[in-house]
């Protein structure tokens, strides 16, 4: 089967007092290729360890990741990572950046070099190319790190905040990016984000995760993505029934973050 299955993953963090933490119970749901899914909830739900399972960082306590049939047991090219902090090589300039994966394959620059120019251009780094990655604001290294995921074609991509440290004006323009490259590439994308807003427009489906332990809590199938491809973003925000399921998924994890606040008390 393909495209991106997690059945009934669990994971549990034993500390050295004895005591353990669990961050996943039972998390299961099926991507299918080409879906776009952006993950929300409150601190402690086990977002980041959930994309952290499905790169193959960790191993779940149980459960597993199929991956176009294949169980996932460790990193692979076929997984791609974005970090919240792009992670690039600092004494390298832009291109090599981006061209670090297929040169690590052994690829020849006849094989890759074209690819990594269009990538390139459609991230706006064409002007940047021979630029250091110091020399870039925190935008264009984001836009970097996605071309570099990208270069190396992966089935999936993973994204963990990876626009969070970003002003808000430079977050929207890497929001309409994300979505052109979503709709040019039909990549299968993962996006962790605390930011409700985001996390509507960037979500053709929308998981909303509970905490203590980490599990789904809703999940939505919206309209929003599609309509933001290409669109002003500011006019999506106006769309019918956008402010509605914001407000109903800020009033949720508002609940939640109250209840984890009152457990919080009560073991003090």
């Amino acid at each position: 089967m393909t495209g991106l299955s997690i059945e009934n993953i669990s994971m549990r963090f034993d500390l050295p007092n004895g005591s353990s933490v669990q961050a996943l119970k039972d998390v299961s749901l099926h991507l299918n290729e080409g879906e776009l899914m952006s993950v929300l909830g409150p601190s402690g739900c086990g977002k980041t360890t959930l994309l952290n399972i499905v790169a193959g960082f960790l191993a779940p306590t149980d459960g597993t990741v199929v991956m176009n049939g294949h169980n996932v047991t460790g990193p692979d090219a076929e997984r791609g990572m974005v970090f919240q902090q792009g992670a690039l090589f600092e004494w390298m300039d832009v291109r090599s950046n981006v061209s670090f994966g297929p040169r690590m394959k052994g690829q020849k620059e006849a094989d890759w070099g074209a690819q990594v120019d269009r990538l390139l251009d459609v991230t706006g780094l064409n002007d940047f190319k021979d630029k250091a990655i110091y020399e870039l604001s925190g935008g264009m290294q984001q836009r970097v790190a996605l071309a570099r995921c990208l270069a190396n074609d992966p089935d999936v991509i993973l994204m963990d905040e990876p626009l969070g440290a970003l002003d808000a004006l430079t977050r929207e323009k890497m929001q309409g990016l994300v979505l052109r490259l979503w709709k040019e590439t039909g990549k299968t994308i993962i996006l962790i984000t605390h930011s409700v807003e985001e996390a509507l427009l960037l979500g053709e489906r929308l998981l909303v995760m509970a905490p203590r332990p980490g599990r789904i809590h809703k999940e939505y199938k919206l309209p929003f993505a599609d309509m933001g491809v290409g669109a002003d973003l500011r006019e999506v925000k106006n769309a019918d029934g956008y402010a509605e399921t914001r407000e109903e998924i800020l009033g949720m994890i508002w609940n939640m973050e109250e209840e984890i606040m009152g457990r919080s008390e009560t073991e003090q």
